[in-house]
């Protein structure tokens, strides 16, 4: 029966295994959502999604195999969407209320209400909008979308406007946890939390659940034991190019900025303009007279920290490679020797740039510093900051 379903969604780009098909099955044999389309819902998710990048792509797939009758001709549906009637029976008696069960008695009971549905299915060759027999749109027919009949099943529709419906076809909870959709803080920070590092510090004021059991037993009487929070440990050290060519990459920085403040406890930035050199800071405002020197940012941030370069790397050859190169001011040594001090310093670093990774090699300035950045430079993507990640992490 569900064999489709499988097929949909590794047609849709989810790496389900048979292996965690089969251990669907097992949980649906095992009683786990045999009357709960919802539970089904988690069921599904939970056993055949691993990572939470393609839950975006399961909820797809899940429409197209459970709920997209749109997607699909009318010949076809009673094939394409072959929910028991015992799961809407049992959701209609737990959901509705006596009044509404009486609604739908009047109509002539509930397998009434579903026949009907399947014979409108095969009669009707296109949409409708309004009138009160056919399935369609704003109309008072007990099938359809945007209307109102108090024993209706919704078809086509992404939202409830009168929260009647039996049930609710077009269901889409979970978006934009997909590694090919824009970017945006929320998804910054699941792509982040592969570089973690867990360790407990600070208060005690987290319950210890196993240790209390533990206590109660040895002692007989409840005995409460906390222990420190859980924290992510890792130490991240982030600079950021700014001005120029960054401009139009303002709003991804601060997203970015947003996710790895809100991840790790343990984060320290700077700014910098084009290249690393001799000073960097830490308020825009105060660039020129509140500068923090390179040097001790080499010396107080030891090489337990992950460093992170954030920039295009795009900028005249000269800046990089020679003394006097910079376009601001004199610099006594060339952007690549402060930037190798800093590899050499935090051996876990990485360069983050938002230009597309296809355009890299039109800028030359972008080959000089993957130079220095052997396999650490990833685009400003869900799936290069997840490779950044996984690099750190070795």
């Amino acid at each position: 029966m569900f064999l489709p379903f499988f097929e949909t969604l590794r047609k849709g780009g989810v790496p389900v295994s048979l292996r965690e098909y089969l251990s669907f099955l097992e949980g649906m044999k095992a009683g786990l959502a045999t009357y709960d389309i919802e539970a089904f819902y988690y069921l599904a998710r939970t056993s055949m999604v691993k990572d939470e990048r393609n839950i975006d792509k399961f909820d797809r797939a899940f429409a197209t195999a459970f709920e997209g009758l749109e997607q699909i001709s009318f010949e076809q549906v009673m094939e394409a969407v072959d929910i028991p009637a015992d799961w809407l029976k049992k959701m209609a008696e737990k959901h509705l209320s006596e009044e509404e069960k009486a609604e739908i008695e009047a109509l002539g009971g509930f397998d009434k209400l579903m026949e009907t549905l399947k014979e409108r299915l095969k009669e009707q060759q296109g949409r409708h909008q309004g009138g009160n027999k056919w399935i369609g749109t704003a109309g008072t027919s007990p099938f359809g979308a945007y209307g109102y009949n108090p024993e209706g099943v919704r078809i086509g529709q992404n939202e409830s406007r009168h929260q009647r419906a039996v049930k609710v076809w077009d269901k889409r909870e979970f978006k934009d946890l997909d590694d090919t959709v824009e970017l945006g803080t929320r998804n910054i920070k699941v792509a982040l939390k592969r570089l973690r590092r867990w360790a407990r510090d600070g208060a005690a004021d987290e319950l210890d659940l196993d240790g209390t059991i533990r206590a109660t037993a040895e002692h007989g009487y409840l005995d409460v034991k906390t222990r420190p929070e859980r924290r992510n440990a890792v130490k991240v050290l982030l600079f950021f190019d700014v001005g120029g060519s960054m401009d139009p990459h303002i709003r991804v920085l601060e997203e970015l900025f947003s996710a790895a403040r809100a991840e790790f406890k343990h984060l320290e930035h700077f700014y910098f303009h084009n290249c690393l050199y001799e000073g960097v800071w830490r308020d825009n405002r105060r660039r020129w007279d509140a500068q923090t020197p390179t040097w001790e940012v080499l010396r107080t941030y030891g090489p337990d920290y992950k460093c992170i370069f954030v920039g295009d790397a795009s900028m005249s050859p000269y800046e990089v490679a020679y003394p006097g190169g910079a376009n601001e001011h004199w610099n006594a040594e060339a952007g690549s020797v402060w930037l190798q001090r800093a590899c050499d310093q935090w051996p876990d670093h990485l360069w983050i740039n938002p230009v597309p990774e296809k355009y890299w090699g039109y800028t030359q300035s972008i080959g000089m510093i993957q130079e220095i950045f052997p396999d650490r430079m990833v685009p400003m993507t869900l799936d290069g900051i997840a490779r950044g990640m996984k690099a750190l992490t070795r």
